[in-house]
């Protein structure tokens, strides 16, 4: 995307933001009390304040360089989620079999990344649009596949295999990986006081996931 840039915001500020996932549910109250509940989104949506993670001048410099680059929301970026940034645990190291991205049946050559929440019947496939290059390992049927027959696209999750090298049918396709939120600010400008900063006050720099 020529209004994507592929670089992560500074890692060690996002770390100390606040924020995570929304969704937009429509409640009617009926007459008789009933609820109807839709959900107006298909994907849930992130979203962050990186202004929480600023804690020195030269953090504070480092944002405001990082966000005039951006020019403010017009360009968007790579943002590191403290929690949700694996195919597996936060606790653990991805695997192969951690992901199943889908089901081969012999002809069909690219998946997407996904990511699962949860385990009962209303499990949310999550689509990955940005991993981390040279972070995703895939397996067919649980057995890892030579990365010399596997690429995945970094900019847009796109797992292919080459030529004559389709899983098989009813084979299953699998990921482990490390992936980024594709996000952008939420603000065109930025209000700074320097000695309220000083004093403790921390400023309000909103960040919100980009849905493809």
């Amino acid at each position: 995307m020529s209004d994507f840039h592929e670089i992560r915001f500074p890692t060690d500020i996002a770390r100390g933001a606040r924020g995570g996932p929304e969704r937009l549910t429509q409640i009617v109250t009926l007459a008789s009390g009933r609820e109807v509940r839709n959900s107006r989104w298909a994907h849930s949506r992130r979203r962050y304040d990186a202004g929480l993670g600023i804690r020195t001048l030269d953090a504070l410099a480092a944002v405001v360089a990082f966000f005039e680059e951006r020019r403010g929301r017009l360009y968007g970026f790579r943002w590191r989620d403290g929690l949700d940034w694996k195919s597996c645990p936060p606790s653990q190291s991805p695997a192969a079999t951690d992901q199943a991205i889908g089901t081969g049946d012999g002809i069909t050559a690219s998946f997407q990344l996904c990511k699962h929440y949860g385990t009962g019947l209303a499990t949310y496939r999550r689509p990955i649009r940005k991993p981390v290059p040279g972070e995703v390992a895939v397996a067919i049927g649980g057995t890892a596949v030579d990365p010399a027959y596997v690429t995945c696209d970094a900019t847009s999750g796109l797992v292919t295999f080459a030529a004559g090298h389709a899983p098989a049918s009813g084979a299953v396709v699998t990921a482990g990986f490390l992936f980024d939120v594709p996000v952008r600010f939420d603000i065109d400008a930025i209000e700074i006081d320097l000695s309220a900063f000083e004093a403790g006050e921390i400023p309000r720099i909103p960040v919100v996931e980009i849905l493809f």
